[in-house]
């Protein structure tokens, strides 16, 4: 039986694909095998030595200590692309807020105390101020070509932007979904030099701490428009609020609030809605629901963080995951092993990233608790697990 602690609200839809035989679910739960969350903070919570794998219905996981998790062999899994749509919606929703200076009018006209003629005369020659612009022919920046910056910008095209887009690491896969409309720069000042609005979609690490500073800012035209749907810490709130001051932007929304920008008139701060949406929270919980279960009843690792994509269909063999180091003669110890035991191997799959590898070994004969603490003493080896028969 494995035990899974839901920290979080997770929708029905993903939890209902815990089957009662084999899952017990529990907020508050002794030993657990995995974790299921969205936004609680583990960096200052315990995480029992039980745990076997992490699971966040969500994209970003700056909640969670991965390089923590990695150390134990403990990979991260997250449902990146599952609340794109929902993200999407709100960035293109967001452009044409700023675009007609909705926000404002609105508050405009519920600040009128007045009715009859005064009030038809207030709104008549109050709307003035607030003349907008359209989308058509102006250019769309859009930073980070992940599921949602594909999303993005492929609907700006269709609203008849011209739409540019800057993203050094993008996936093969990602790049195949992207219009071919979609002019690629090399450059992160072109996307501010040669935009009309520029959007973020890239997670907050290391690489991204103020990726949008003052200089970024400074090249931008008057009148722009900056959404950051992405973390705050992606961009320095002191250089937008110069920005913001000087007439360089008009407008700049932003989905995490904080305390020197959320009274500006021309800042629109939402309260983290990028992916509060019914369907995106199905989504996401459905989506890392299989990928848990999967890695809980068959070692396959798909939409980790941290650790490489690996599957290996199951055969009537006895499975071994081994979680490493990714340092030179791994598997030939972990061979060794077996073969000092009579095992003979099956079928084996290992692969890479950064650091860290992952290895599943499908063995022709039950595997000793002796021979997996002998592969877990190797130097190198963070976590083994012995799944058993299919």
């Amino acid at each position: 039986m494995h035990k899974i602690q839901t920290l979080n609200n997770i929708a029905k839809e993903g939890l209902d694909r815990f089957s009662t035989e084999n899952y017990s679910l529990a907020n508050k739960i002794d030993n657990p095998t995995a974790i299921v969350l969205r936004s609680y903070d583990l960096h200052e919570f315990e995480i029992s030595n039980s745990v076997k794998a992490i699971a966040r219905a969500g994209a970003g996981v700056n909640n969670i200590p991965v390089d923590l998790m990695s150390n134990r062999g403990i990979p991260v899994f997250n449902a990146p692309g599952a609340n794109a749509n929902a993200v999407k919606e709100l960035t293109i929703a967001a452009l044409l807020i700023s675009a007609r200076n909705i926000c404002n009018a609105r508050d405009f006209v519920r600040s009128i105390d007045c009715d009859g003629d005064e009030l038809k005369k207030l709104i008549e020659s109050g709307k003035k101020q607030f003349a907008g612009i359209e989308l058509p022919g102006r250019t769309l920046g859009v930073i980070g070509l992940g599921a949602i910056g594909v999303h993005v910008a492929n609907a700006a095209l269709a609203l008849g932007m011209k739409v540019i887009g800057f993203d050094p690491k993008v996936t093969v896969n990602n790049a195949w979904k992207l219009s071919s409309g979609v002019e690629k720069v090399e450059n992160l000042d072109d996307i501010f030099l040669r935009s009309d609005a520029v959007t973020i979609h890239v997670p907050l690490v290391a690489g991204t701490k103020n990726l949008i500073s003052k200089k970024c800012l400074n090249l931008l035209k008057k009148n722009s428009i900056l959404i950051n749907f992405s973390r705050a810490g992606v961009i320095s709130s002191e250089a937008v609020l110069k920005a913001l001051d000087e007439g360089s932007l008009r407008s700049y929304v932003c989905d995490f609030p904080e305390p020197l920008l959320i009274k500006h008139s021309k800042v629109i701060a939402l309260p983290h809605l990028g992916a509060s949406t019914i369907e995106a929270e199905q989504n996401c919980a459905i989506m890392v629901v299989e990928n848990l279960k999967d890695y809980l009843e068959n070692g396959n690792v798909s939409y980790s963080v941290n650790f490489p994509s690996v599957a290996l269909p199951r055969m009537k063999a006895y499975r071994l995951t081994i979680a490493n180091k990714n340092i030179p003669n791994m598997v030939g110890q972990i061979s060794t092993c077996l073969a000092s035991a009579g095992l003979n191997i099956e079928d084996l799959l290992n692969k890479s990233i950064g650091n860290l590898a992952y290895t599943i070994v499908d063995l022709d004969a039950e595997i000793p608790d002796a021979i997996v603490n002998e592969i877990f003493s190797i130097e190198g080896v963070l976590a083994v697990r012995n799944i058993g028969n299919a």
